[in-house]
């Protein structure tokens, strides 16, 4: 299983799409965004964690929580095909509901639970990844980005909690601070997405390559020299740029 990371607007969805079109044997997971778009009981969950976040905060990380854990152990199961999938329970954990508790949109104890429930899960149900793929953005891009796409629930969102996520992954995938130690050895390669891909055939074709490249050099985790993305993988480049991680980081 491997799994996509990014901000908000950087991508994810479109180049999942084109992973799924151009790889063989790839299953393409999307995030569950229609589970906390429902409108059952009126407004959508994600709009109003966006309109009110102090009061909606820790619903939201929550629910999305038990969302991703259910789909993670559905498709860990998966032995046929390559899994790809956006968004993880631990980008949720390590940046989404870390920032809302650094923000002060959840107390103390609400982090507490959250925290709990997350190592539980985690430790005894979620196998780790094969590996991430994070599309790395600028703060302002992905704001732009949204922007145009106008999606319901993000048009409130202000350019300030982008450069907080965009915070929270590089401390996530790049410098993988205060992570679990089981989460610290999961390789990342890193591609730059702040220019557009989705109609640029010679640029999609170089980010299928990089993933392609990283699937071949990633195997169980167990059973693999770690690497991590310290360093920026450009278009630039043949292939991905993989350093053996520092064990003093």
């Amino acid at each position: 299983m491997y799994i996509i990371e990014g901000n908000i607007g950087a991508g994810k969805t479109t180049f999942l799409q084109i992973i799924g079109q151009e790889l063989p044997n790839v299953k393409i997971v999307d995030e569950p965004l229609d589970a906390w778009n429902n409108k059952k009981h009126g407004q959508s969950l994600l709009a109003n964690f966006y309109q009110d976040t102090p009061r909606w905060a820790f619903t939201m990380e929550m629910f999305t929580l038990m969302c991703r854990v259910q789909e993670h152990i559905k498709e860990q199961k998966n032995i046929y095909q390559r899994v790809v999938m956006e968004r993880s329970i631990y980008s949720g954990y390590y940046c989404f509901a870390l920032n809302s508790y650094k923000q002060g949109f959840m107390d103390k104890l609400e982090w507490e639970i959250h925290k709990r429930w997350f190592n539980y899960l985690v430790k005894d149900s979620c196998k780790n990844p094969q590996g991430f793929i994070y599309l790395k953005t600028s703060a302002e891009v992905a704001y732009q980005r949204t922007q145009k796409r106008n999606r319901e629930g993000e048009e409130t969102i202000p350019l300030s909690y982008f450069q907080q996520i965009e915070d929270r992954l590089e401390k996530f995938l790049i410098k993988k601070r205060n992570l679990l130690p089981e989460h610290k050895n999961i390789p990342v390669l890193v591609i730059d997405c702040d220019q557009e891909f989705a109609n640029n055939a010679s640029r999609r074709k170089k980010m299928l390559q990089l993933v392609e490249d990283f699937f071949a050099q990633t195997k169980p985790i167990e059973n693999k020299e770690t690497f991590s993305s310290a360093e920026k993988t450009s278009f630039t480049n043949s292939s991905p740029l993989f350093c053996k991680t520092d064990k003093n980081n």
